[in-house]
């Protein structure tokens, strides 16, 4: 078996955790949003057509703020085409996806889900096929309370009081080639500068986030952060993170230490916006929002046959199993790690389209990594403490990668600490033990796991329990010492308090 030790200083700190960190993301895109959270026909949906079975399941991830309309989609979208009276609304093309939109689901049917489902908006503007005028008019619509013709349009539209967005995107993944408007980084950044300041003009106590790279693997990587942020440094206060993983390979353990990648992409990002910051003689500092993460793969050979111009495919419908859930649980270890810069972070994304939750004409269920996601949302509130991991390593193309990662959270107003801890060695238990004599009189109060002895197990509407977490009833403080066996393949939640 082998052994690991977890050091820790109450004073030590990383940073507050933003609960924003455990946001997530709806797009216009496959049924993301059609028999989604919408579907009007389904005995599940409430008067306004919302399927009230799938905001109780969103309820249950404790998801703080969802970004729409997208994703690659906002780079071609009308906002005025989902606003007003629906049998007014044009059906559009969609070339971001090659698909119908019908814009029966706009911005105010979106904001009225957002209540329902105990969230708020993160809402992105189109700065591929359009630009500042677009952007200026959005936030007057959405935020100034009356007297301007946007702002007297939304209330002609039923909503008398302004919806108050605070947090929104300047374009999306405009580094990448596939996106509708693509620029160079020269070009993006003073568009983002000059949308940026018109938008805060209107609303001076909005947040901007700036698109970094589409992911560590762009051939601009790095130089185009360095000339986004010199443009808009003023106007931005974060920049975004992208990156998805898979296991196309089949080769698991690589595929677990994909968490050292992440954690190497945070920190050279952390690191440019900082040499921007040092180079224009600021005071502010960016912080990160990384607004699209997850695993993704299962679906890409399926997506290849789907029919151009089609209403609601089946479309990055990933089925995930357990080791899916594994790495999820390590890349939110990783953000938490980095609490003090990674403030908004997105699971791109909540419903269908590589997503925690399911739906059919029939039910809703959960996926795999429905379960870390939702432990670590909802008993992650709090500080982050320097976790000092020392723990076996294994090689991988990454670099060394640890068999355990993990990072503790206390909560001084509750008086509780926090333990997440993943053990990536598909063979052996590890015996874990973390002094915690400063945390004078704190027992075990919850151990919760989640393993199961397939890697490829998933979860169906059948069988929607068939990997799902357990309790672990034997975990003590010995002498103000944590000592715990955390099974070979496992994630677990420890939590300590009086």
């Amino acid at each position: 078996m082998k052994k690991s030790t977890l050091s820790i200083d109450k004073h030590f700190i990383v940073g507050d955790i933003d609960k924003r960190i455990y946001g997530s993301f709806i797009e216009h895109l496959g049924r993301a949003v059609y028999e989604g959270i919408y579907q009007p026909e389904s005995p599940f949906a409430d008067e306004q057509g919302m399927r009230s079975d799938v905001i109780g399941l969103i309820q249950k991830l404790n998801v703080p703020i969802v970004r729409y309309p997208g994703g690659n989609f906002v780079s071609g979208y009308h906002w005025e085409d989902g606003v007003g009276p629906k049998n007014e609304r044009p059906e559009k093309i969609d070339l971001a996806w090659n698909v119908i939109e019908t814009n029966q689901f706009g911005l105010n049917e979106f904001m009225d889900w957002a209540k329902k489902a105990d969230t708020s908006a993160m809402m992105a503007v189109n700065l591929g096929t359009r630009g500042i005028e677009d952007a200026k008019n959005i936030v007057e619509y959405c935020n100034l309370k009356g007297g301007s013709y946007y702002s007297e349009l939304r209330k002609k539209h039923g909503y008398e009081q302004p919806h108050d967005i605070k947090l929104w995107c300047l374009g999306n993944e405009m580094d990448g080639p596939w996106q509708m408007g693509h620029k160079t980084a020269k070009e993006y950044g003073r568009l983002a500068a000059e949308t940026g300041r018109i938008m805060k003009m209107v609303d001076p106590s909005i947040e901007l986030v700036a698109c970094g790279s589409s992911g560590l693997n762009m051939d601009t990587f790095g130089a185009w952060e360095d000339t986004v942020l010199s443009e808009c440094y003023d106007q931005a206060d974060y920049l975004s993170l992208h990156q998805y993983y898979g296991n196309q390979d089949n080769n698991t353990p690589e595929f677990l230490a994909n968490t050292v990648a992440m954690d190497r992409f945070i920190t050279a990002v952390i690191s440019i916006c900082d040499a921007v910051k040092a180079k224009k003689r600021k005071t502010k500092s960016i912080h990160l929002s990384f607004d699209e993460w997850n695993v993704w793969y299962h679906s890409n050979e399926q997506d290849k046959k789907l029919e151009r111009w089609c209403k609601v495919p089946h479309q990055l419908e990933d089925i995930y199993n357990f080791e899916d859930a594994l790495l999820v649980a390590g890349m939110m270890i990783t953000m938490l790690r980095h609490a003090d810069r990674v403030k908004v972070a997105c699971l791109a994304q909540l419903v269908n389209v590589i997503a925690p939750i399911m739906t059919s004409d029939t039910g809703a269920w959960m996926q795999t990594i429905f379960y870390p996601f939702a432990l670590i949302s909802n008993y992650g509130r709090g500080t982050v403490l320097n976790t000092v991991v020392k723990a076996p390593t294994y090689e991988s193309k990454h670099g060394d990668a640890p068999y355990l990662d993990s990072v503790c959270v206390m909560n001084e107003e509750e008086e509780t600490l926090t333990i997440f801890a993943l053990n990536k060695d598909l063979e052996d238990s590890m015996e874990v033990s973390c002094d915690l004599r400063q945390f004078k009189d704190y027992e075990v109060k919850e151990h919760i796991m989640l393993t199961h002895s397939d890697l490829k197990a998933i979860n169906t509407e059948e069988q929607p329990d068939n990997v799902a977490p357990v309790h672990v009833k034997t975990t003590k403080v010995i002498d103000g010492n944590l000592q715990v066996v955390l099974n070979s393949k496992s994630f677990h939640v420890i939590k300590l308090g009086k």
